[in-house]
């Protein structure tokens, strides 16, 4: 069994043409994050997490923002080519836990479907939580969203 871990934090957007994607989910009514992708915070930690887990670098190294390729790309393709990556290195995904922090917008609404949506890419559970910053530094200020993401990966044999 290996575990990883992965974390990641966008500034929020000045442009209001940004949208902001967490989980998976379109966020509406809500000021989307910059980045070089869709900036969604939640899959990025996820995809980190299943590659560290795997031994196989993180997010920059298969999708670097150097890289006009990936300008814009959906979360979701990131995390169908980290799946398609882990699995054919010879693991299983078998848990994954996913908690962002934002002070807005709240997001308790969001994160059932978050869940299920992460989930059905993954082929295993994906949790999924929020908690704030408590008002505490840059993400407290609400000049950002971050995420963290756990996972457990067990090697076929």
């Amino acid at each position: 069994m290996r575990i990883g871990q992965g974390i990641d934090v966008h500034r929020v957007s000045e442009s209001s043409d940004r949208e902001l994607w967490l989980g998976l989910v379109h966020v509406p009514d809500a000021p989307g994050l910059d980045g070089h992708s869709d900036a969604d915070v939640a899959t990025h930690a996820l995809c980190d997490a299943l590659l560290g887990a795997a031994n196989l670098g993180d997010l920059g190294r298969h999708f670097p923002d150097t890289d006009p390729n990936y300008r814009d790309v959906s979360s979701r393709d990131l995390l169908e080519t980290t799946v398609a990556l882990v699995r054919a290195e010879g693991f299983s995904i078998a848990s994954c836990d996913v908690t962002i922090i934002a002070e807005r917008p709240r997001l308790a609404v969001y994160m059932p479907v978050m869940s299920e949506a992460l989930s059905s890419v993954v082929g295993a559970t994906v949790s999924v939580k929020a908690t704030t910053a408590e008002g505490l530094g840059a993400l407290g200020r609400v000049e950002g969203i971050g995420a963290s993401a756990v996972v457990l990966l067990e090697e076929q044999r």
